[in-house]
């Protein structure tokens, strides 16, 4: 199994400088990462760095909590892609989700997928506040709103990406999406049980230590 072509290599840390941005998009370019995934104010820096290299450019929108408006989500992801960004994850609205405001939730997928102009939009619905049900629900309108995946966790809440919810995503989205495992994976082992439960990409802080 060809890990390091399924790994996000991920830098959201606040303190993050252009020095160690420009790091990992040399180790991405190194061991044919499938991609770095900054904050949006990296883009362009990023894709400058990536040129060229067949190596994408990720970045977060509405993150890390999800609960910004739709058209500010929108409007940011439209600006990243502008700036160079081949795939947009976004955070869904999750305190939307709890309240079953299903429409609510739809429409805040769809307006990035539609800012996003055709590019890859990952779906984080952060699992570790969510029930069983909920995951179910959140892929179902994900799909419906357009997105390509559903990814587990942003990193930055109470819990990471956990086998047996990529599993559940999996088993939900089927082959109409893609799913993303994210948050805590920080082993050889780890990235294999995610792979296997069914994650077809991997988002990891450190996507040296994966391989």
């Amino acid at each position: 199994m060809e890990i390091a072509k399924l790994v996000d290599h991920t830098m959201l840390k606040a303190d993050a400088t252009s020095e160690t941005i420009k790091r990992y998009c040399s180790e991405a370019k190194e061991y044919g990462f499938a991609s770095v995934c900054v904050n949006t104010c990296q883009v362009p820096l990023v894709a400058q760095e990536l040129k060229g290299s067949g190596v994408a450019v990720c970045c977060v929108v509405g993150f890390p909590l999800g609960a910004m408006l739709a058209s500010a989500k929108a409007f940011e992801a439209a600006e990243a892609v502008k700036a160079g960004a081949d795939e947009v994850d976004t955070v869904m609205n999750i305190g939307a989700m709890k309240d079953k405001n299903y429409d609510l939730v739809r429409d805040d997928i769809k307006a990035v997928v539609d800012a996003s102009k055709g590019k890859v939009v990952k779906v984080i619905l952060e699992n570790c506040l969510l029930t069983k049900e909920e995951i179910v629900k959140a892929c179902e309108l994900s799909i419906e709103a357009g997105a390509d995946f559903v990814k587990t966790s942003t990193g930055f809440s109470t819990g990471g990406a956990v086998t047996e919810d990529v599993a559940l995503m999996k088993q939900t989205v089927g082959n109409r999406a893609k799913v993303k495992a994210s948050g805590g994976i920080r082993t050889p082992e780890e990235a294999k049980a995610m792979v296997e439960a069914g994650a077809d990409r991997i988002g990891a802080g450190n996507g040296i230590a994966l391989l």
